[in-house]
């Protein structure tokens, strides 16, 4: 600071002529020698206060400040957010939340917000007065805590001191991570350097250091500085923006004097019986009558120091603050990235990133490789089993029913089940050791409900729930579960009778609509093709009753590929293959139906599933204490009038057996459990929700992550579905469900296939009568004359269908005979046809007709 006003008085023009002074006070520390300072200096017009030095300090002086209109600026209060006042904050400390020293323990709330827990807050007392007794007796009992993650946040003096004491209890070895705000950079940047006890005692800590750009006045201001301190001491960022805070002052004070501004002050009234000739002269005190605009001008200033360009957010915090972070090695420290509100962690400088857009996914998010405490590279888990002496309150379920999965052995506080065995099985694959008991929750005298039992977590009644718990929304939003060690999900469960065999069971294949269809599309198939072929081949000629024959017999003899009859045309042709095609699915698809109903036990019921529970008015059974209740009626929206609470699998058996509920909805495992000794129900459709079950920890616990690794070890080795065959494997029914791969094979499957071939055969159709009307219009022109059109209409359509109905080669036979007629006409008509050339043509003429006579019979 007194650099910074050196240089400004250096230069006259700055302040037109004016000396800026600059009076020191060390409050050492003191709250209470801090107000003193700050009032003398308020007796003395003074225009503006740098300081104070922490947030507590600054909400004091605020009122000060608020009353006498006198500007504070501090480059070193931690938070800017702990008072309302003109106090302006040139120092981004209000980045800084961590915990661990006295007013300041209130900041870890903002971690918390970031979902990280603080398990612990303890608040030591300030410099000069933290004992090494006070610090040990806080860090035992840290030591005995699970976290191994501890956040400093001190002065230098309580700091050092904690470390040392850290170091002598093995605080500092592998395992720990000590995350350290800015206090400890300064020390390192002032008195570098370390004494070999201090280096040693913080090795592996990350520290945060405020950032500040590099330039070149940067660079000639660390060199001026080391010959105005001769080396005594280091400069650290604290010490530019001491610099920087100087400057900042100044340009404010120079344009307060620019707008025509002066100094003055104006005696408070409310002091004026004050006086006194003492330490104080409280009397003296007065407001600064510019005050209010120097403040003005003080946030309206932009400008580039020594820490770089900065300005005033509205808040009187300076604009994007950032941080070096760095991690404390034998040999010094060694930077390892940087943090900013703006881009997060990176490993590119802050100032680089300002001119693109914010990026805080994840994958950005990183630092380089950093040492931690006890010299190791890898990253530290954070946490331990906590050596408190005390034991993981582990809740269980004390179940009535299905006591296969959960239950306690009678007269003992023995636990046992499957869900026992899978949670102490991943036990021993963890790390560490974890002292547990097991607490049974419930009456006795029926399943507890579930969700309370795991709501006791919350609450701090069980640390943990093991058993039958299935993994279901509302339970998430309070707890964190483990990666499931069984699949779960609501399945119908209903009565069943066995579908004998009888004579028609080769009917079933097919519905009743489907076999219509089928039929139907047979005669459509056949009718086309003997259309499409009778003007041309003759095996789809003859007497009515033989084509009749002809199309009932090629019809249905394609459904055995055996039709005699050969295709000509090239439509026929086409609607033919196309119809194979369908028969060769459809004949298909009978086959593997039949052989399945012929040769699996065939099981019926009046259920369908959980769709045909919704729509009907049935009663509908669930288990005591399971979410099937909540899970019917919230999201399925059946009433709970119609849902009946059972508890042991006996009353679900007795229940279905005379018709209390029609229908029972169950979670699988328990499911599975009941259908081996009751094979006279069964499972109806599929599982219409998808779940498991896991065991239950705090939010954020770490021993859920690594609970969850260790289920999945016991999956990929084999173990779970050991544990899993002990307990739960059971001699099956011969059908376990019925579902729908029994149903009969409706249209809808087949819908396409006759579409696609209903296209084939209209298609054809209508090229094969447009090409007919063409030849028929081309042979037989319609009359022009109008009185006869009318009348010969009839006639006309007569003599079409008759024309479809010829063979091509007769309608062209008769077409020559009618030629011949007409010529032998004309001539008879002009008399000029010689007598032999007469007879012959009438010859010719009446064999055409007795060869067409012949071939009509």
């Amino acid at each position: 600071m007194k650099a910074a006003e050196d240089d400004i008085n250096s230069d006259p023009s700055l302040l037109g002529g004016r000396k800026l002074s600059i009076n020191m006070h060390d409050s050492n520390f003191s709250g209470f020698m801090g107000i003193i300072g700050a009032l003398q200096f308020l007796e003395t017009d003074t225009v503006a206060v740098i300081g104070p030095q922490t947030a507590v300090m600054a909400h004091v002086l605020s009122h000060l400040a608020n009353e006498l209109q006198v500007p504070f600026l501090s480059f070193t209060a931690l938070d800017p957010h702990s008072f309302t006042s003109p106090i302006p904050i040139l120092y981004p400390n209000s980045s800084q939340r961590f915990v661990s020293n006295d007013c300041h323990c209130r900041h870890g709330d903002k971690l918390a917000e970031r979902r990280c827990k603080i398990s612990y807050k303890a608040a030591l007392p300030p410099d000069t007065k933290a004992t090494r007794s006070d610090v040990q007796d806080e860090l035992a009992k840290i030591l005995r805590m699970e976290s191994r993650v501890i956040v400093l946040n001190t002065f230098n003096i309580t700091g050092l001191l904690v470390f040392d004491v850290a170091k002598g209890l093995g605080m500092m070895e592998n395992g720990f991570v000590w995350i350290v705000t800015s206090w400890l950079s300064t020390v390192i940047d002032s008195a570098s350097p370390l004494p070999a006890k201090i280096a040693n005692s913080i090795q592996g800590a990350l520290a945060l250091r405020p950032h500040t750009p590099d330039s070149k006045r940067k660079r000639d201001f660390v060199s001026r500085w080391n010959q105005l301190s001769n080396g005594s001491i280091g400069l650290n960022p604290y010490g530019l923006y001491a610099y920087d805070t100087v400057w900042l002052l100044a340009h404010a004070l120079k344009s307060f004097f620019d707008q025509g501004n002066t100094i003055s002050f104006t005696n408070d009234s409310r002091l004026g019986g004050m006086g006194g000739g003492g330490y104080l002269n409280l009397g003296a005190l007065s407001i600064f009558d510019g005050g209010s605009q120097l403040l003005k001008n003080i946030l309206q200033t932009s400008m580039t120091g020594l820490t770089g360009p900065f300005r005033f957010n509205p808040d009187r915090s300076i604009l994007h603050p950032s941080y070096d972070i760095i991690n404390v090695l034998e040999t010094g420290y060694r930077q390892v990235g940087y943090w900013s509100n703006y881009s997060g962690l990176s490993v590119v400088p802050p100032e680089t990133l300002y001119g693109k857009a914010a990026n805080r996914s994840s994958s950005s998010q990183h630092l380089q490789s950093v040492v931690w405490p006890g010299g190791k590279t890898a990253k530290p888990r954070g946490w331990v089993f906590p050596n408190n002496g005390n034991e993981l309150k582990i809740g269980i379920p004390d179940r009535v029913s299905y006591r296969d999965f959960v239950s306690k052995v009678n007269g003992t506080n023995v636990v046992q089940g499957y869900c026992i065995d899978v949670f102490l099985a991943a036990i021993k694959l963890l790390p560490y050791a974890v002292p547990h008991k097991f607490i049974p929750y419930g009456d006795g005298h029926k399943n507890p409900t579930y969700y309370d039992l795991v709501y006791k977590i919350t609450t701090g009644v069980f640390d943990a729930v093991v058993g039958d718990a299935a993994i279901v929304t509302n339970r998430t939003k309070i707890v964190d579960f483990t990666q499931p060690y069984i699949e779960s999900g609501l399945v119908v469960v209903a009565p069943v009778k066995k579908r004998n065999s009888n004579a028609w069971a080769f009917l079933r294949p097919f519905s009743p609509l489907m076999w219509a269809v089928t039929a139907i599309f047979f005669l459509v198939v056949g009718a086309v093709v003997w259309i499409l072929e009778h003007r041309i081949n003759d095996e789809f000629r003859g007497p009515p009753r033989k084509q009749l024959v002809t199309i009932l017999w090629f019809s249905f003899s394609t459904l055995f590929f055996s039709h005699r009859e050969n295709t000509v045309s090239t439509l026929g042709r086409l609607v033919l293959i196309i119809w194979l095609f369908v028969v060769l699915i459809i004949n298909s698809s009978y086959t593997a139906s039949l052989t399945s109903i012929l040769t699996v036990q065939q099981l019926s019921s009046t259920i369908k599933g959980i769709d045909s529970l919704i729509t009907s008015n049935v009663q509908i059974g669930f288990q005591v204490g399971s979410f099937a209740e909540n899970y019917l009626n919230e999201e399925l929206g059946i009433a709970k009038t119609r849902l009946v609470a059972l508890g042991k699998p006996e009353e679900y058996a007795d229940a279905l057996k005379n018709g209390t509920v029609a229908a029972v909805v169950d979670e699988r495992p328990y499911v599975d459990l009941f259908l081996s000794e009751h094979c006279e129900f069964s499972i109806i459709g599929q599982e219409f929700t998808r779940s498991g079950w896991g065991f239950a920890f705090p939010r954020d616990s770490p021993l859920a992550i690594d609970m969850s690794t260790a289920i999945l070890q016991l999956s990929e080795n084999g173990d779970l579905q050991k544990i899993h065959d002990k307990w739960l494997r059971r001699k099956l029914c011969s059908s376990q469900d019925i579902g729908s791969s029994a149903d009969q094979l409706q249209l809808q499957s087949f819908w396409g296939l006759f579409l696609i071939c209903g296209i084939a055969c209209s298609l054809a159709l209508l090229i094969y009568f447009c090409t007919t009307f063409r030849q028929f219009s081309r042979h037989f022109p319609e009359e022009s004359d109008p009185s006869v059109q009318s009348s010969s209409r009839s006639k006309r359509l007569q003599t079409f269908l008759s024309f479809a109905d010829d063979k091509v080669e007769q309608w062209k036979t008769s077409k020559s005979k009618r030629k011949r007629e007409d010529e032998l006409s004309n001539r008879s008509g002009e008399g000029t046809m010689p007598g032999n050339e007469s007879d012959r043509i009438q010859r010719n003429i009446s064999q055409e007709r007795q060869n067409g006579d012949t071939w009509l019979h």
